[in-house]
């Protein structure tokens, strides 16, 4: 019984401390959330913003103008009953223990990518639903009635890989109001200096 009060009055006292660290950070995410802790298969990532106030972007995501196509700007929202989401919103959400999946190809993915998010290259999307819920029939259809609710990114306003996979889930039965769209991307993570963790397998 001793050990347990000494392990609840430890738990107690560092949870204070991650609180007080937060709070003395000079850049924030926001004014109610100075950083968010999701779960990673590695343990536990902070996100947070880079404190360093004359940080720049980083140079793969500074370019403004690509070749479109492939590279055209997607829509704000990517297909009905699909909710476009923000940072804050991404990180409610993760927080919550929420899927983010990273619809990018491999090696996007592992240069970094936001902690926790899973890859899910948009080119395989439609053959690995089961990850997310769905089963698949003796007739080669998808039944997603257990679907869990996801949320997908990829590079930006102007990367359609997500956006892909997102109509190849549509497609396959996967219901809209289960899809979450994170149209600002690593683009726009990075831009917000947002922590970025290097990808998996």
């Amino acid at each position: 019984m001793k050990m347990l009060s000494m392990i609840v009055a430890l738990t107690a006292v560092l949870a204070t401390a991650h609180v007080s660290q937060a709070a003395e950070l000079d850049v924030k995410i926001n004014a109610r959330m100075p950083s968010v802790t999701v779960q990673t298969k590695n343990g536990p990532v902070e996100i947070m913003r880079n404190q360093d106030t004359e940080a720049t972007i980083a140079p793969a995501y500074a370019k403004t103008s690509r070749k479109c196509p492939p590279f055209c700007i997607q829509p704000m929202q990517v297909a009905p009953g699909v909710t476009t989401v923000g940072e804050v919103e991404l990180l409610e959400f993760a927080k919550a223990g929420g899927k983010l999946i990273d619809g990018r190809t491999i090696e996007w993915h592992l240069e970094g990518t936001i902690p926790s998010a899973i890859n899910m290259p948009y080119t395989q999307m439609a053959d690995r639903l089961d990850e997310i819920g769905c089963t698949k029939a003796s007739d080669g259809k998808w039944d997603c009635a257990n679907a869990e609710k996801v949320l997908l990114f990829c590079n930006g306003p102007w990367c359609g890989q997500s956006p892909m996979a997102i109509k190849a889930m549509l497609r396959e039965g996967y219901p809209a109001d289960k899809i979450l769209y994170y149209r600002g991307g690593m683009q726009a993570w990075h831009t917000l200096g947002l922590t970025v963790v290097e990808g998996d397998m």
